[in-house]
């Protein structure tokens, strides 16, 4: 079946799976957000454990989303993960120390065991939601924006500054991205803990932190996503020649009306989950909130990859920047990774059961006080 697409098809298959594996790990990041809260919507340890314990169920499936995400970037775009991994070491460091923290925090936070004590897990575990949203929502803004790389014919690349990625947050567009990802994944956190806590006070709480929240949400989404249309962009021709091109992704919004189709209404969805949320004290908000978040974030980083633009440009060498031709796999190994990806739906089925046994008891304060863990 795969045998018959051509290696350009091929290459935009993966692409559409990478895009759909960065939604959902995106959606998933609410983990984070919710852990971000633990000191503005908790008042006290009780409520703190009740937070935790809520998030604490679903932390896994946002790290193996991560894990699934870049290990599927490596094996169908190997030149990116060289290139980056290799050059911007320092962010992706960052990023690891972040949720390396976290697994160690909800291993040991309550275990007798914890001889730093549950303070210091709990600081990691903010560390963690703050860290990990901004980081990977800067590192993701250089998508757009570029960095400072050379790769040469031997596909060797070179990072042609000495802060190992760390410019990137010298770029405003990036940490708009960045800033808007951490406050997205606090409005979603505050929906999830809407439908997973039996608790009225910390409900109660909720509807402040949503208000607070949301305005800067909307700032810095806004400001990525107007910025975004009024930026120039890196295209290539079928030779694989890049240059700079004016407007570049308002052209893609305006030449890929499917996805921006899907762009558009996965913003609607996130706004409306948002007014259910705070106008109409709805439970379910995230069922409409959380899709949308999905489908924005999948339809922009096929902005980013699709219609002949360079996902990955070299501000340093135009003609070094990444594109889905130049920096795939083998038309061999897609194809075998092809046949491997009819796995996904069957994976994403058991994640949504273990989702749906997981969440089965809504959390109170007497169930989070006879769990330990």
């Amino acid at each position: 079946m795969f045998e018959t697409l051509s290696h350009l098809a091929l290459q935009q298959y993966w692409w559409v799976i990478i895009s759909l594996l960065a939604a959902l790990l995106v959606f998933m990041m609410f983990v984070q957000g919710g852990q971000s809260l633990i000191y503005n919507l908790a008042k006290n340890d009780e409520d703190r454990d009740i937070l935790l314990m809520s998030i604490g169920t679903k932390w896994e499936i946002t790290f193996t989303t991560l894990v699934t995400f870049g290990g599927a970037f490596f094996a169908s775009f190997p030149l990116f993960y060289s290139t980056s991994f290799g050059g911007a070491y320092w962010v992706w460091m960052a990023i690891l120390f972040c949720f390396v923290i976290q697994a160690v925090s909800y291993s040991y936070r309550k275990s007798p065991a914890n001889f730093l004590g549950q303070k210091t897990f709990d600081a990691f575990l903010f560390i963690n939601g703050l860290g990990g949203t901004i980081l990977i929502g800067t590192a993701v803004g250089t998508f757009f924006n570029g960095a400072m790389f050379s790769v040469n014919e031997m596909n060797f690349s070179k990072w042609e500054t000495p802060y190992g990625g760390l410019e990137a947050v010298l770029n405003y567009h990036n940490v708009a991205l960045g800033l808007a990802i951490f406050f997205l994944a606090r409005i979603i956190a505050l929906m999830y803990f809407r439908i997973s806590i039996d608790d009225k006070v910390i409900f109660d709480r909720t509807k402040k932190h949503l208000a607070i929240n949301v305005i800067p949400f909307l700032v810095f989404f806004l400001l990525f996503v107007i910025a975004l249309m009024f930026k120039p962009g890196y295209a290539y021709d079928a030779q694989g020649f890049v240059k700079v091109e004016p407007y570049k992704y308002l052209h893609n919004l305006l030449e890929l009306p499917v996805v921006t189709v899907v762009f558009l209404g996965g913003v609607v969805a996130v706004l409306w989950g948002i007014f259910t949320a705070y106008f109409k004290d709805s439970k379910k908000s995230i069922w409409v909130a959380g899709p949308g978040v999905v489908a924005t974030v999948f339809a922009l980083f096929l902005f980013t990859g699709l219609n002949n633009t360079s996902f990955y440009p070299s501000t340093f060498d135009a003609q070094s920047s990444l594109t889905i031709v130049n920096a795939s796999s083998s038309k061999f190994t897609l194809t075998a990774m092809s046949y491997v990806s009819l796995f996904v739906p069957f994976v994403m089925a058991y994640i949504w059961y273990v989702w749906k046994q997981l969440s089965k008891t809504t959390i109170d304060r007497e169930l989070a006080k006879n769990d330990y863990h």
